[in-house]
């Protein structure tokens, strides 16, 4: 597995968190956010189940540059 780096929430200082990754051999998306609170979980499962190997994860505004950039990468040429 080859991750790219894109980057990481320019405000999280030396926390490390939220950031995004591209995986170079599948193009899939890697990413590491704030776990969701339990009211944010017990909404989102209204619309699609929780199995036990996902979670669900918070990523703030600021970070939609980084997810734009990611997305591009990740698209098929």
């Amino acid at each position: 597995m080859q991750l790219r780096f894109v980057g990481k929430d320019p405000e999280s200082g030396d926390h490390g968190c939220p950031a995004v990754w591209v995986d170079e051999s599948t193009q899939d998306l890697v990413i590491q956010g704030v776990k969701a609170d339990a009211d944010t979980l017990e909404r989102t499962v209204q619309d699609s189940p929780l199995p036990d190997h996902e979670g669900v994860i918070r990523l703030p505004q600021r970070m939609i540059p980084l997810l734009k950039e990611a997305l591009d990468g990740a698209e098929p040429q």
